[in-house]
């Protein structure tokens, strides 16, 4: 499973950051247009009109495209960077996020508790294994990942996870294959790159 958790095509449209000026799949830039007020929107459904300005989903790249004023040289005009434009990205992802695999859960494609992740996990119905990011580092390490890349998500609180399983909060979570899973994997993905954490790094693995 690649970044987005799916096979990714040769032919997969790709888009140059206009923060490093690499050229990288969409699945791991953010898109931005301008908008009614001459300001730089982020459009993380893509669907929004107007020319795309796209960063990579790091904060290191968001944080230069706005203090370098990269938005107005990409767009050929002036265009105004909102303060709080990376809060606006994480706020928006960690929505998409939570949303996402409450549907995954709703679907019968996503678990949470550590017995029913690790029964996932050995039976190989789990692709994907979902630890908070404050939970405990010893408890996180008896359970092993699927070594697929993108087989491990923790950039989530374990707050953010209770929001998304009807809980207070949830430690360890699993996910199986489907559409579903693809798009959480993708935006938690973005998310970890724009709060630069993934819980510790991925458990049972180096």
């Amino acid at each position: 499973m690649a970044r987005g958790g799916a096979g990714r095509s040769a032919d997969e449209p790709e888009r140059r950051c206009i923060a490093t000026g690499e050229v990288a799949p969409k699945a791991g830039l953010i898109r931005f247009v301008v908008g009614p007020e001459d300001e730089a929107v982020p459009d993380l459904l893509g669907k929004l009109p107007g020319r795309g300005m796209w960063v990579a989903a790091d904060r290191d790249a968001l944080e230069k495209a706005a203090k370098k004023r990269l938005f107005s040289r990409a767009a050929k005009r002036p265009v105004t960077v909102p303060e709080d434009l990376l809060e606006q990205v994480e706020a928006g992802l960690l929505r998409r996020v939570v949303d996402s695999l409450s549907l995954a859960r709703k679907a019968g494609l996503a678990v949470a508790g550590f017995e029913k992740a690790k029964g996932w996990l050995d039976s190989g119905q789990a692709v994907v294994l979902i630890q908070a990011s404050d939970g405990s580092e010893r408890g996180k390490t008896k359970l092993r990942p699927p070594r697929e890349e993108g087989g491990f998500i923790g950039c989530l609180t374990a707050r953010e996870l209770g929001l998304a399983f009807g809980r207070e909060h949830v430690i360890h979570g699993a996910l199986a294959a489907g559409g579903l899973t693809e798009r959480v994997v993708e935006d938690a993905a973005k998310l970890s790159g724009v709060r630069k954490k993934d819980g510790g790094g991925t458990p049972g693995k180096g």
